[in-house]
């Protein structure tokens, strides 16, 4: 991989364009992706960075074994025959806006056209290798971002919301934990304090690179049980994706285990992001998880790290919608943009789209004050 000197230099704001990510991508993505580094230039000076990934679905054993109905099987049978090619503008392995960065201002009318021209220019090289991408789609934008593209070049791609990301802004008074149950409501302290003693007997320790190494097969396998019950999937991480993250990023990148008599049980695992914390992969034997309130600790758990060492916000991501907002997250909404190389489908997409996700129904949770 031979990018720009002054590459990191451009990528300052977001360390998911920086190089030592970039090779964690390089060394153990998915076995089904393939990633592009893009350089974006004003004559010659390298002015913003931007990430694509090639997903080829058919190498996926399993889309999610969690919803087994008839509406799930017709959605497989679509994805295997009309989108199994898909290139992502963006990064499809963690959730918010970390698609481009550059280093001084554009305005979006150049973004819109830039990010085009990208999908152009990949799909040319996937068309030389006699590889037809069904689907294109620009991920993860905030609201007022996806308005502005609206206004330009997008203004013909479809957009689509999916599930909202859960974000945990941090008020600034909040120093530690204590700041953070005492802003509880009654009901929720309670069930902080019931989880917490439900906790009691796990040992939590962050994992150094050589434990994660010793490790890497039991964290795989808790990491696989939880990823394979999702209701959808479109990779499996590699089997070393953990430890070449952790000897590439460092201390940006922490792992966490859970542990009872030594033998681990769960693993939660964070990407400190500048001032914002991004909750990343985690795994749990489904045993204790039940009893011990595995997973909700573990949200309390990155959320007390996120208080103490000083972030603005928390990205929780996108899944278990309502236990995230038990804790403190809420929803933000999302946009992406997507289009179909068939005409007839891109025509109708605004149609079939919305038939092929999971049907959403959650209630929000204000646990504060």
């Amino acid at each position: 991989m031979e990018l720009p000197s002054n590459w990191d230099e451009v990528a300052h704001t977001n360390h998911f364009l920086q190089t030592p990510y970039l090779k964690v991508l390089e060394n153990s993505a998915p076995t089904n992706m393939e990633c592009f580094y893009i350089g974006i230039f004003d004559s010659t000076a390298l002015i913003g960075v931007a990430l694509a990934q090639y997903l080829d679905l058919n190498k996926l054993e399993s889309f999610g074994e969690r919803d087994k109905c008839f509406k799930t099987m017709i959605r497989n049978f679509v994805f295997k025959n009309f989108a199994s090619h898909v290139l992502f503008l963006g990064n499809n392995m963690i959730t918010g806006q970390n698609g481009y960065a550059f280093s001084k201002e554009i305005d979006f009318a150049s973004i819109s056209e830039i990010l085009l021209q990208s999908a152009d220019a990949i799909k040319g090289y996937f068309k030389n290798k006699g590889i037809k991408i069904h689907i294109v789609s620009f991920k993860d934008f905030y609201e007022h971002c996806s308005v502005e593209l609206k206004k330009n070049h997008f203004a013909s791609v479809y957009e689509f919301n999916t599930q909202p990301n859960m974000i945990f802004s941090i008020p600034h008074t909040w120093k530690s934990k204590e700041d953070y149950i005492g802003a509880f409501s009654k009901k929720y302290r309670d069930q902080y304090k019931r989880a917490r003693k439900k906790f009691d007997g796990v040992v939590v320790k962050e994992l150094m690179l050589d434990e994660v190494i010793q490790n890497e097969k039991r964290i795989y396998d808790l990491y696989y049980y939880v990823a394979k019950n999702a209701p959808f999937n479109t990779f499996f991480l590699d089997q070393q994706h953990f430890s070449v993250f952790k000897k590439q990023c460092g201390h940006r990148f922490k792992l966490f285990g859970y542990f009872i008599h030594e033998e681990l049980v769960g693993f939660h695992s964070v990407l400190l992001n500048g001032d914002v914390l991004e909750t990343y992969f985690l795994g749990y034997n489904d045993k204790v998880q039940k009893e011990k309130m595995l997973y909700l600790n573990m949200l309390y758990n990155m959320t007390e790290f996120g208080i103490e060492h000083g972030f603005h916000k928390i990205i929780f991501g996108r899944t278990a919608l309502e236990i995230k907002s038990s804790i403190g997250a809420e929803p933000v909404k999302m946009s992406g943009f997507i289009m179909h190389s068939n005409t007839l489908i891109n025509k109708y997409i605004s149609k079939i789209f919305p038939k092929l996700e999971p049907e959403l129904h959650w209630q929000q949770r204000h646990p504060f004050k």
